[in-house]
């Protein structure tokens, strides 16, 4: 092929043939072509020598395809290799790439012609200007400043340079350049920016251009949330600013730079020209959009002008009246039907109402301002009051009222819907079942049901009475409808905990009463479905309430009762997970005599369950079982735990034993696939059972624990002669898949039993023994494809469980599990995905629980175990890479603190190192990050501190000897980073080593020093980097945890761990 020539590149390289190249790589002709084409380009692009040919190219070609190939070829030296270049070649570089860029841009014509082209160039110019500014190109910015004044169009690509360099610098740069770097190119910008400033101004004055105008706005927009404040506020900013507000092609524009000056944080120094600005512009706003305009209606771009400086503008009166307008503007925002619009508003109205929660709450140490902030506002006025603050807070409460009465009307009339609502209306109308979560509208759910909260905090009668007089409209009929009905209940259910327990509950008792009736009075199914979700979603909200109620408790379970025969799509769903919902919150009343009662109600619902379930599906029989489960679990009296136990276990006892029964008499009646289909099913009935009652559950497990590992031995021999003589398709036949199904349920049920069961050694002697040959024998003798990984869970349980005492039955399980996991796990890293991860937390399991006997091992065995841990960290699947990394620590901390610490690490120590390095400079292993630092800093700090006694390097091949352990892995650790990155110089190297062993004790620098050598290896480079800081982003949702916990409400009532305060 004639491309073949293109790949000598000692003469200049053949342009017109490189255009064909690339054409046919774009083009349409055959797959091969393409192809061929595509192994030419990436051979040059990979080629050390093919940038030389770049300026040849761009000088010689007219295909803008070409072009962008050989500024591909540019911008990798540029990142990789610009530093390692000749003087001569990068200022000959730098020069030519600014003389196309002015060439190009200084007409009209080609600045559009060659938009895309420029645009590219202007990014391989700032690329340029990250290495070599400000040190090696001092004069960068008044040059770009000079030429900027000779023509207008140059001036306008100017603005785009100086557009994305600010952008590279303050919001691009974390994990792409050293903080030394940020650091430097930042204070460059602020020290020069008095040069950008005047142009900006200039063009704004002088120049009638509307491309260059816009142009300079945005840029304008990029640098006003770093520049000095004096820049802005003490020129003719702003001015010039609020002059192109009415003007319709700058208003979009002019309004971004605004809102990103109203957004910044500048003290009070400034506040005079802020509240001029904000004046100024709400006059304009009213021209542009007057205040009686419909704006659903006309649906127009409006934005949120006053963000955080709301307090600035509550000075005087006549601030006052612009401030209640635009907050009027911004509600009818809101209303507007489009989710962007209701996005942004509501993330204005989240921050406005946490600002006045905040400045009241934070008072709340004194006592008089604390009684009116409860929501106490009928208690007389404390002498405290008298002391001005509280009177503040007052004022400021009823400066605000009007719009906050209004925007809690609209949070109500808008409520997003909350996840445990299973009952949607579909496009068509109709009400359905829900299929799929949508997780945009479960997170702005999150931040409409915080905001209420707020304002129920700031105002909880207004709350109260808005709530009650919509849902009176729902009753006589005059607001009536699924929507209305359906928000008012999300956000009834949404503020649950905000107020104070006696008002609640004179509002439950109200709101719950009108549903009830609303369900009696109102005709046809789809409505009584709505109805009926959302009586469930309100009742699963209030457990304090219902905690306090016996009668409405009594009064909910019988309705959910009901709604278990209501056979409406989701009804029944729903009706089963508030019933476990509401039991879990309010178990003890349930096993309690009360007051009026004959018996406790777990007894009488006993006695009425086959009724209670007869229309339920499996499903969700089995999460009724869970919830009874719960209730007998409360119960304090043995026998009558184990009376109740009996009862509800006697419709799948009885199967269970007819089953059995039939099965001692011939044992093909277990081969019929619907007895496999009950088996199955009883055994779920179960796990849901023992999943609430853990240990109480030990009476039913024994009854059926041997016949249980009768029937799992049978099905694991039918399901091995099946895939024997149906080789590996028998696999995927229904009755393999059903019988591989029984097979994991019983494993599920004893691990399930055994996780909850209190340790007792007596029950783990009780089950261990008796599933050894069945469950771990039965495993190792069968065929791959046949192996249920939940065998490994359920050993990893049982040693995670049973700790030491599992330590004689180690040999046992690893000769049954090790050897044939490890054959099936390490062909590829796709197969049996499963038994991957099982594996690893059995191992885990036995490296914290059982390290002796994993000592005891052969140096073979031990050599395996280390293997396939370097093997599940070297996983692309970020948990098993996870679990591979913790078992690793695990491990080294065990034989650390054991006898075997020289020789384990005279072993393993180098090849840990190097493999741990291999997967951090590796990108997809970021996640990992947090780990490998862990690592690496246990094995240095191991030879820092001479904590091992012997030399880990072998005395017959290295002639001299070194004086410690330190100097030999600094030294190793040197050669290796060296050879694995030549693009680095020996001296950054050097340097960054040196950096570890400093470092050790310090976790934190630790962590930054090698953030920083990644971005100097450039393997980290122009990728997202959030996983290297996930540490940090960790603490920071923990701190915010810890605020939501100090506000009632805040988290919600089934998030709550608390400690049953129902007795």
């Amino acid at each position: 092929m004639a491309a073949e020539k293109l790949r000598d590149l000692s003469q200049p390289i053949d342009v017109s043939l490189l255009d064909a190249t690339v054409a046919a790589f774009y083009g349409t002709g055959s797959k091969e072509e393409r192809a061929a084409a595509d192994h030419v380009l990436r051979d040059l692009q990979n080629n050390p020598d093919m940038w030389l040919q770049v300026v040849h190219i761009l000088s010689s070609t007219q295909n803008l395809n070409t072009k962008f190939f050989a500024l591909q070829v540019l911008e990798g030296v540029i990142k990789y290799r610009w530093n390692a270049l000749p003087v001569e070649q990068r200022d000959g570089m730098k020069n030519y790439i600014s003389e196309v860029i002015v060439k190009l841009s200084s007409d009209e014509a080609s600045l559009r012609r060659e938009r895309l082209y420029i645009n590219k160039l202007n990014i391989i110019l700032v690329q340029i200007l990250k290495h070599e500014w400000p040190a090696k190109w001092r004069s960068f910015i008044p040059d770009l400043v000079a030429a900027a004044k000779t023509s207008e169009t140059i001036c306008e690509n100017c603005m785009a340079i100086l557009k994305l360099l600010s952008e590279e610098v303050f919001d691009f740069s974390r994990g792409e350049m050293t903080q030394q770097k940020i650091k430097e190119l930042k204070q460059s910008l602020n020290s020069e920016f008095q040069l950008i400033h005047e142009l900006c101004l200039y063009v704004l004055s002088a120049s009638q251009r509307t491309e260059l105008i816009r142009a300079t706005l945005a840029t304008l927009h990029a640098f006003l949330s770093w520049i000095p404040l004096g820049y802005i506020f003490e020129s003719t900013l702003l001015e010039t600013l609020l002059k192109f507000f009415p003007v319709p092609a700058y208003r979009n524009l002019t309004l971004q730079c605004l809102t990103e000056v109203a957004a910044l944080n500048f003290g009070d120094f400034y506040n005079a020209q802020f509240v001029k600005m904000y004046t100024i512009f709400m006059v304009q706003l009213q021209s542009v959009l007057p205040p009686n305009t419909n704006i659903p209606e006309a649906y127009a771009n409006g934005s949120n002008e006053e963000q955080s400086h709301i307090r600035v503008l509550e000075s005087s009166q006549e601030n006052i009246s612009a401030l209640l307008l635009g907050l009027q503007y911004l509600i009818n925002i809101s209303y507007v039907d489009d989710t962007e619009v209701f996005k942004v508003c509501l993330d204005y109205w989240n921050s406005l109402v946490l600002e006045l929660f905040e400045a009241a709450h934070h008072n709340l140490d004194n006592p008089a301002v604390a009684a009116n902030m409860m929501g106490l506002q009928q208690m007389p006025l404390l002498s405290g009051m008298a002391d001005g603050l509280g009177a503040q807070i007052m004022q400021r409460r009823q400066l605000y009222a009007g719009p906050m009465s209004k925007l809690r009307l609209l949070m109500i009339s808008r409520m997003a819907k909350p996840e445990e609502v299973l009952i949607v209306e579909d496009e068509n109308g109709n009400i359905v079942r829900e299929t799929m979560k949508d997780n945009d509208v479960l997170v702005q759910y999150k931040i409409m049901r915080e905001t209420l909260i707020y304002l129920s905090h700031l105002d909880h009668d207004d709350t109260e009475k808005q709530m009650l007089k919509k849902l009176s409209n729902q009753l006589n009929g005059e607001d009536w409808s699924w929507n209305n009905l359906n928000t008012l209940c999300w956000a009834i259910g949404s503020i649950s905990g905000s107020m104070v327990e006696e008002q609640e509950n004179r509002f439950l008792v109200m709101v719950i009463r009108d549903l009830l009736n609303l369900c009696e009075i109102t005709k046809g199914k789809d409505n009584k479905a709505v109805i009926a979700s959302n009586i469930m979603y309100v009742v699963g909200q209030y457990p304090r309430f219902l905690r306090a109620h016996w009668k409405f408790l009594k009064t909910v379970v019988n309705k959910l009762f009901e709604f278990m025969h209501e056979t409406h799509p989701g009804v029944q769903d729903m009706a089963c997970d508030t019933f476990l919902k509401i039991v879990q919150k309010c178990k003890r009343k349930f096993v309690v005599v009360q007051v009026g009662e004959n018996e406790p109600f777990v007894s009488e619902l006993l006695t009425t369950l086959p009724t209670t379930i007869a229309d339920l599906h499996p499903h969700q029989i089995h999460t009724f079982y869970e919830s009874v489960g719960q209730m007998i679990q409360a119960e304090p009296d043995p026998q009558k735990r184990d009376e109740y136990l009996q009862r509800l276990m006697e419709l799948p006892n009885q199967r269970w034993n007819e089953i059995i029964g039939q099965a001692r008499q011939s044992v093909d009646y277990l081969k019929d696939q619907d007895v496999i289909r009950a088996v199955l099913n009883i055994l779920q009935t179960n796990t849901s059972a023992a999943s609430s009652l853990g240990t109480y559950f030990l009476p039913q497990i024994s009854l059926i624990f041997l016949d249980m590992l009768n029937v799992y031995r049978m099905y694991s021999e039918l399901i091995s002669t099946s895939i024997a003589q149906g080789g590996p398709f028998a696999s995927k036949t229904s009755i393999v898949k059903l019988l591989r199904s029984v097979k994991r349920e019983t494993l599920k049920l004893i691990e399930t039993f055994l996780d909850k069961a209190e340790d007792q050694p007596h029950i783990g002697k009780q089950f261990v023994p008796p599933m050894m040959d069945p469950v771990l024998g039965d495993y190792a003798r069968n065929v791959p494809d046949a192996r249920e990984s939940e065998v490994l869970s359920l050993f990893a349980t049982i040693i995670n469980k049973y700790k030491v005492a599992m330590i004689e039955d180690v040999p046992r399980i690893f000769e049954a599990a090790f050897q044939c996991t490890l054959e099936m796990i390490t062909k590829n890293f796709e197969d049996y995905p499963e038994h991957r991860l099982k594996f690893f937390s059995l191992l885990r399991a036995i490296a914290t629980h059982c390290f002796p006997a994993l000592i005891r091992l052969s140096s073979e065995q031990l050599k395996l175990v280390m293997d396939s841990i370097i093997w599940a960290f070297r996983h692309t699947e970020r948990n098993i890479a996870e679990t591979g990394l913790n078992l690793l620590l695990e491990m080294l901390k065990n034989f650390q603190a054991s006898e075997f610490a020289n020789q384990f690490y005279r072993t393993y120590y180098l090849t840990i190192e190097q493999e741990i390095f291999a997967v951090l400079t590796d990108t997809f292993h970021k996640p990992g990050f947090k780990l490998h630092v862990l690592v690496l800093q246990h094995l240095f700090c191991l030879v820092c501190v001479d904590m091992l006694t012997e030399p880990l390097w072998d005395a017959s091949t290295v002639p001299c000897p070194y004086p410690n352990n330190s100097a030999f892995v600094r030294e190793y650790t040197i050669k290796l980073l060296s050879t694995s990155f030549p693009n680095m110089t020996s001296a950054e190297v050097t340097q960054f080593v040196s950096g570890l062993f400093e470092s050790t004790t310090d976790l934190p620098t630790f962590k930054n020093h090698i953030r920083d050598f990644l971005i100097q290896s450039k393997e980290f480079s122009a990728q997202d980097n959030k996983d290297l800081y996930a540490e940090e982003a960790a603490a920071q949702i923990e701190r915010e945890r810890q605020r939501m916990r100090s506000i009632p409400g805040l988290i919600a009532p089934n998030e709550i761990q608390d400690e049953m305060v129902d007795s």
